[in-house]
């Protein structure tokens, strides 16, 4: 099999792209990378992230790391496959990339805190920083305030259509909903049937089924 990804089921970065390759229905090779024992900051790993953090993506010869260049890579050279994710009209695909911008630097920098926070630290008994946590909160806020406005007249953030704005979002968002802040999504109705959409995807489902055999 060409496609590989090495990652790991908590991972968002890996959720990610395993739901890109879904949506393009492409098969691939899932390399479970343990991140326990520090798998990622070793090498043979490290030939393939040398900054030791999951994903890591082969498609034959071609090595790629970062999750977003991963599906952006795809959803360009399957583009004939699966789910269309990318716009083809260069105004619209120029707003498609300016929300993909926004998530990238205003969405993921407070939901990753929360994620760390709210999930993976009581899921490893570390404590939560109450602190950290207000204070993404408040950003947060911030951020969907202005995407209540954004859907209030777009289905989608990208556009008329589910697109890579949306499936980077997913991540974040599916494990925020098991936790306090889903309020913020909730109390705002547009942001909150956004969410309900998007995380119903059945390449969604089935992503994280698929990770969590």
């Amino acid at each position: 099999m060409a496609i590989k990804v090495h990652g790991n089921p908590i991972s968002n970065a890996t959720m990610r792209v395993v739901a890109c390759l879904i949506e393009k229905d492409l098969d691939f090779e899932f390399v479970f990378v343990d991140l326990v024992t520090g798998e990622h900051k070793k090498h043979p790993f490290l030939s393939l992230n040398p900054f030791g953090q999951v994903p890591a993506f082969e498609d034959g010869d071609l090595k790629l790391f970062e999750s977003r260049a991963i599906t952006q890579y795809i959803t360009h050279v399957y583009a004939s496959n699966g789910n269309q994710l990318i716009l083809q009209d260069p105004k619209k695909m120029a707003i498609m990339s300016l929300w993909m911008e926004v998530e990238g630097q205003r969405f993921e920098p407070p939901t990753l805190k929360l994620v760390w926070e709210l999930c993976i630290k009581p899921m490893t008994g570390m404590n939560t920083d109450d602190a950290i946590v207000k204070e993404s909160e408040e950003q947060l806020s911030k951020v969907l305030d202005i995407y209540e406005t954004r859907l209030a007249e777009s289905k989608y953030l990208g556009g008329d259509s589910f697109t890579l704005v949306e499936l980077h979002h997913l991540p974040n968002i599916y494990f925020l909903m098991s936790t306090k802040v889903k309020a913020l999504f909730d109390s705002r109705p547009h942001v909150s049937a956004w969410c309900a959409d998007i995380l119903a995807r059945p390449a969604w489902v089935k992503g994280l089924e698929k990770l969590q055999k």
